[in-house]
């Protein structure tokens, strides 16, 4: 997801200040930034042109190859089925020690938002404010959707989770015309009283600005939003996300935001402000940015990225 959108404008610059989750996420990734080190020894940052959509960034490195956009299907996902709250798996709870948990996935934006551009920018209240219901995502250069990155990243997430015994319900599986909204996607987590809840993204940055980051709700009391009660569990579930993304798939925090934590706090995402149960956004890397796409549009990494994002949820809430 780009910061130009609906429910992403800009984000205010971070100054010096450090928060204690600066802390925290050095102690859950030693290992994984140590590979990241080596990785930069070996291949280096963006410093030049960009590369070739598919070239690798180092051989033998952390980085695989882009494999076709349309490889999404490494990990088969199960069939769904409508629901109040959202589409959920029509599979078995299996026993595992999440039996009994419910997990809301959210992947940002629908397939289809861009056939129905007038029913998107109509404004919801988030509220602090009003904003756009949706938008249509970012992409590659070469033209792979954001949209379709957070649908593939969803259903490995929910088979990986559901084997642990979770309840998965998901915000939307490109079977609506468009949307949901920014508002119902808050809402559907609510209903389902959900232990946790993740926004799945991939952002629209410039060439050069790389890594992930997870996102974050502020304090907010305002209008029909009071984030109050979630924040600090929020912080939690973001911390052990991030850790154990780093750590499974090798991705540095964002070079561009978050001062390296791979944590920036929000106040203005109606996603965020409107929840009543813990929830994060992950921006899994950067499309625009060739080496990031390069993982992006791997069906390998992308398996690990939900890897990550499975394991921080269980260690979550595991406790």
């Amino acid at each position: 997801m780009s910061y130009v959108g609906p429910d992403f404008d800009p984000p205010q610059p971070r100054r010096s200040r450090r928060r204690p989750l600066t802390v925290a996420v050095a102690a859950l990734v030693p290992g994984a930034l140590l590979g990241w080190l080596v990785y930069e020894a070996v291949g280096g940052s963006d410093g030049g042109p960009d590369r070739p959509m598919g070239a690798s960034s180092a051989s033998g490195g952390l980085f695989t190859p882009a494999e076709s956009p349309t490889d999404d299907d490494k990990e088969p996902s199960p069939g769904v089925t409508p629901s109040l709250t959202g589409p959920t798996s029509s599979a078995p709870v299996a026993a595992g020690p999440l039996k009994g948990k419910v997990v809301v996935i959210d992947p940002g934006h629908n397939p289809n938002n861009f056939q129905h551009t007038a029913e998107i920018n109509k404004k919801v209240d988030i509220g602090t404010g009003w904003k756009e219901c949706d938008t249509t995502g970012t992409s590659t250069n070469s033209g792979y959707a954001e949209a379709k990155f957070t649908l593939d990243v969803a259903h490995r997430l929910r088979t990986l989770l559901e084997k642990q015994g979770a309840t998965v319900k998901l915000t939307q599986d490109g079977d609506r015309t468009f949307g949901p909204c920014i508002d119902e996607r808050a809402s559907i987590g609510n209903k389902a009283d959900a232990d946790a809840v993740v926004s799945i993204h991939a952002d629209g940055a410039g060439a050069g600005q790389r890594g992930f980051h997870v996102i974050l709700p502020g304090k907010v009391k305002a209008g029909s939003a009071d984030t109050g009660p979630i924040v600090a569990s929020s912080a939690e579930l973001g911390e052990r996300i991030a850790g154990n993304f780093v750590r499974v798939t090798g991705s540095a925090p964002s070079n561009y935001v978050g001062d390296g934590t791979g944590l920036v706090t929000r106040k203005d995402l109606g996603g965020l402000n409107l929840s009543t149960v813990p929830k994060v956004f992950i921006e899994c890397g950067n499309m625009r940015d060739s080496k990031d796409a390069a993982q992006l549009t791997s069906g390998a990494w992308r398996q690990k990225a939900a890897q990550g994002i499975s394991e921080g949820i269980v260690s979550f809430l595991r406790g």
